[in-house]
């Protein structure tokens, strides 16, 4: 009986033993107050890993982190064309820690595209542009085309011109319907579900031209898969300087920035969204970070939370007479 006492008593003083570091290890796993609840930020993004989106917002997320002291994690949540980020961001606390990194077309195309659209633009309040997102027209290498001048002179000549799009209302179908009327050529518009489609067709020879992110085109580009015509900005891009605006080439109007800028739920103070806004700027002035965003073909540039308001407001006009005067409609 003794050793069956003694294996009882050892038996107990093991339990106890592991009740108590579970008790020790639980007390330190467990938040001690509000200032624990959620020790890092999420920056959302609607698009799939990989992307251009992602690829920027995994550029500054450690930096941006350093600025606000705490980490910042990348998170995909795309679907709706930015419907699906929207809604996220709107069912989350409005503390600050909920980013929504977004592209042009969820705040200035969507509300004039899709008539019930399921979140308001009003919901949201900006807090600085990030980068500027140039749009380059693009062609087959065998397209006889040297430059955007050319190739619209020999449009207007042909039978029927192909353009690709990545989709019905975006961004690259807003530029066919720019060119068009700056060129009074009637392209035929063939929409793909997303660039890559469109960038594949168009290597594939079964459309002419494709105007589209920089970000997106740098690859083909550079190997020599595609051949760039034009930039669709004020200026010529960092990246491919030798590559004119349309305005150099006598092709007035075709401007399309795709640019991404930084949001929060409108129902954050005000005093987060300014130390949100000091912790991007001091983000985009990191040499390092300008470096690879520039690499990535964009423009890094931090703005007030009211520029990037007036910003969104110029673009919301633009784009909305285009969808008006085009009679544009989501499928």
């Amino acid at each position: 009986m003794k050793p069956s006492i003694r294996r009882g008593a050892h038996a107990r003083a093991l339990v106890s033993a592991a009740l108590f570091a579970g008790a020790v290890l639980a007390g330190a796993l467990a938040p001690s107050g509000p200032a624990q609840a959620q020790a890092y930020t999420r920056l959302v993004v609607a698009f799939p890993p990989g992307g251009p989106s992602d690829l920027m917002a995994r550029v500054i997320s450690d930096t941006l982190g350093k600025a606000l002291e705490q980490n910042v994690v990348v998170e995909n949540r795309p679907g709706g064309n930015g419907a699906v980020a929207a809604q996220y961001i709107l069912h989350e606390p409005a503390d600050g820690k909920t980013l929504w990194l977004t592209t042009a077309g969820a705040i200035t195309v969507n509300p004039f595209l899709y008539p019930r659209l399921s979140y308001s633009v009003k919901d949201f309040a900006p807090v600085s542009l990030v980068v500027n997102t140039p749009e380059m027209l693009v062609v087959n290498p065998k397209n006889p085309a040297t430059d955007a001048k050319s190739f619209v002179a020999n449009a207007s000549k042909a039978k029927q011109v192909n353009f690709a799009s990545s989709g019905i209302g975006s961004m690259p179908h807003m530029g066919i319907a720019l060119l068009s009327k700056a060129t009074g050529v009637a392209f035929l518009h063939v929409p793909e579900k997303g660039a890559a489609p469109a960038i594949s067709d168009l290597l594939g020879g079964h459309v002419e031209a494709f105007i589209g992110d920089i970000p997106g085109l740098v690859g083909q580009v550079k190997s020599g898969g595609l051949k760039p015509l034009a930039i669709a900005a004020p200026k010529r891009s960092e990246l491919f300087p030798n590559v004119p605006t349309f305005a150099e080439q006598g092709i007035q109007g075709v401007e399309l920035n795709n640019w991404s800028g930084l949001y929060v739920s409108a129902k954050t103070p005000p005093a987060l969204i300014d130390k949100l806004n000091r912790a991007i700027h001091q983000t985009l002035a990191d040499p390092e970070v300008r470096k690879k965003l520039v690499e990535l073909g964009v423009d890094p540039q931090a703005t007030t939370p009211a520029e990037m308001q007036a910003l969104a407001a110029r673009d919301s006009a633009k784009w909305k007479q285009v969808i008006e005067e085009n009679q544009i409609k989501a499928e």
